[in-house]
């Protein structure tokens, strides 16, 4: 299996939409066997799927994530554990074991109003200052 991540600074990156960074993990019998960080050299929001795709994963661990992003994921056969918060090898390893807790009803749609502060992944939230998703307090 393989499974990516979005990353910054071991941690769980909290915008899928502004991610610059995949952590890639291979699985096999539970165990991760080979790990690597991609850069999405300054793909957004579109191409993203298509970039997972061409990578060969299967499965995206991901904060915050919008309900076009999710589509375009579920067009290209990639499962999605949103919501997900943390350390990065953590929430892989949890997903292996079968108890990652992530939401799966994760929305993050600050392209429809940035007039007003809303939740996108548990703890974050988009600004209207289009910073996009960041930890709450970080403002």
């Amino acid at each position: 299996m393989r499974i990516a991540v979005t990353y910054e600074n071991g941690t769980v990156f909290q915008h899928f939409g502004h991610t610059q960074q995949f952590k890639v993990y291979d699985a096999a019998d539970g165990k991760v066997t080979n790990v690597q960080v991609v850069s999405t050299q300054g793909s957004g929001h579109g191409a993203l799927a298509g970039l997972l795709s061409s990578l060969g994963a299967e499965v995206l661990i991901c904060g915050g994530i919008g309900t076009g992003a999710q589509a375009a994921l579920a067009q290209a056969g990639i499962r999605l554990y949103g919501g997900v918060t943390g350390d990065a090898d953590a929430a892989v390893n949890a997903l292996l074991a079968g108890t990652l807790a992530f939401n799966p009803d994760v929305h993050c749609n600050h392209h429809e109003n940035h007039d007003t502060e809303h939740q996108c992944g548990e703890g974050h939230s988009c600004n209207a200052d289009k910073r996009g998703c960041v930890k709450n307090g970080d403002h």
